[in-house]
């Protein structure tokens, strides 16, 4: 294996936003911004929009989408396609 290639990899904190939760991993994220964290030690921070705690996916709050009911919808604005036949 070649050596001095691999990006160097140290724990980052990420914060999400959204959900106002914050995680302590290792990543190869840079950031010039730090956060103290729980353990008295200083991390860079990186702030993102979307992780497990709020994303839909993760939490079970997804929408279940009502085809059926947009084409009747569709069809009381608009009424039924007719179907010219030759």
């Amino acid at each position: 294996m070649r050596t001095r290639i691999h990006p160097e990899s140290r724990p980052v904190v990420f914060r999400d936003l959204s959900a106002d939760v914050a995680f302590l991993t290792r990543s190869t994220a840079q950031s010039s911004r730090t956060i103290e964290w729980e353990d008295g030690a200083t991390y860079p921070v990186i702030d993102v929009e979307v992780s497990s705690a709020s994303h839909p996916f993760y939490t079970g709050a997804s929408r279940v989408v009502d085809t059926a009911g947009r084409v009747e919808r569709f069809e009381r604005r608009y009424g039924r396609a007719t179907v010219a036949r030759g």
